[in-house]
């Protein structure tokens, strides 16, 4: 079947939130990737802060960190395209050893992935010798594999109740520790890692927000500074944000995230009117339709993780997906 019969209905999806003559220019693009992806027996996942016509043009297999974690596993095709960040590319490698796992830009960084390496975690074990370190998915495999399990914004709070213990450290994000602490009897520890797109949100700005556009329903992303979530109607990972917006449908809302979620959103709740305060991932924004189209071309780039890292990487991801 020729890949453009399909695209008519793909802008039929994205039609509300990109007009038609963007959408015209990225269709050799779509074209080209439907049929590389069959004839290469490939799949894309790709993160919910993907543009629209990544998100809904191309991708199999969407949504959060712990979405994509989670689903990963089931993959059949030969070759996985991750269109996200590294860190996810790398867990995707872990989670399917034997597949071959592309990431169209290898300049995909994270902030928090930044933040820490394994020498921090080899160090806050001797400072705290005997206290579980819970490792939020946003790290490298190599800070995963010097951890004890891992978590994603949707599933802390149940990952640090699970270990069934008074005190727990939690890396790297320290406003995600500080927002799970609020809920939970768990003593926290934090680190000093920030998101680079969350951090920038600020009270003033959901009280600016307010006062724009009376009766606009708040949704915050736990990275986000705890009197951010505070200040917000509701707190939760991209995930559950998109799951509240569907079964509240709120006449207007805003979602204190990265800039393409709300769009991805949108598409689904023609009747929710979303205010966007644009706070681009500059590291998200690095894939795109041309990058993912020469990674299935050229097999570029390939995302590897050391044997020796790996396996205890893996047990890391997988005691978390089994909480």
């Amino acid at each position: 079947m020729n890949s453009r019969l399909s695209l008519p209905l793909l802008y039929d999806r994205v039609s509300r939130v990109m007009p038609e003559a963007e959408w015209l220019s990225h269709e050799d693009d779509v074209a080209a990737i439907l049929e590389l992806k069959r004839r290469r027996n490939a799949v894309i996942l790709a993160h919910n802060y993907q543009t629209p016509e990544i998100f809904h043009g191309v991708a199999d297999i969407v949504g959060d960190s712990l979405a994509l974690a989670r689903k990963a596993v089931d993959v059949e095709a030969d070759i996985i395209v991750l269109a996200g960040v590294h860190f996810m590319a790398e867990t995707a490698k872990l989670l399917n050893p034997s597949k071959r796992v592309l990431i169209p830009d290898m300049q995909a960084g994270c902030s928090l992935a930044d933040s820490i390496t394994p020498d921090d975690v080899a160090l806050l074990r001797l400072a705290h010798p005997g206290v579980p370190i819970i490792t939020y998915v946003n790290t490298s495999a190599a800070v995963k594999a010097a951890s004890d399990i891992c978590c994603t914004s949707g599933n802390a709070k149940k990952v640090v109740e699970s270990l069934g213990v008074p005190k727990v450290l939690m890396i790297p994000d320290e406003y995600l520790a500080q927002n799970v602490a609020r809920e939970t009897d768990v003593e926290i520890i934090a680190w000093h890692g920030h998101c680079e797109v969350h951090e920038l949100f600020n009270v003033q700005d959901v009280r600016d927000l307010r006062e724009a556009h009376p009766g606009v329903i708040v949704l915050a992303h736990p990275e986000c500074p705890p009197d951010v979530v505070a200040e917000a109607d509701f707190a939760g990972s991209t995930a559950v944000m998109a799951d509240y917006v569907g079964e509240k449908k709120p006449a207007r809302v805003v979602l204190l995230t990265e800039c393409s979620m709300s769009d991805n959103v949108a598409v689904h709740h023609p009747d929710v009117e979303f205010i966007r305060p644009c706070n681009l991932c500059p590291h998200m924004k690095r894939i795109t339709l041309s990058n993912i189209r020469k990674a299935l071309e050229e097999d570029r780039h390939e995302v590897t993780v050391d044997l020796a890292l790996a396996v205890a990487a893996r047990r890391a991801v997988e005691r978390m997906l089994a909480v």
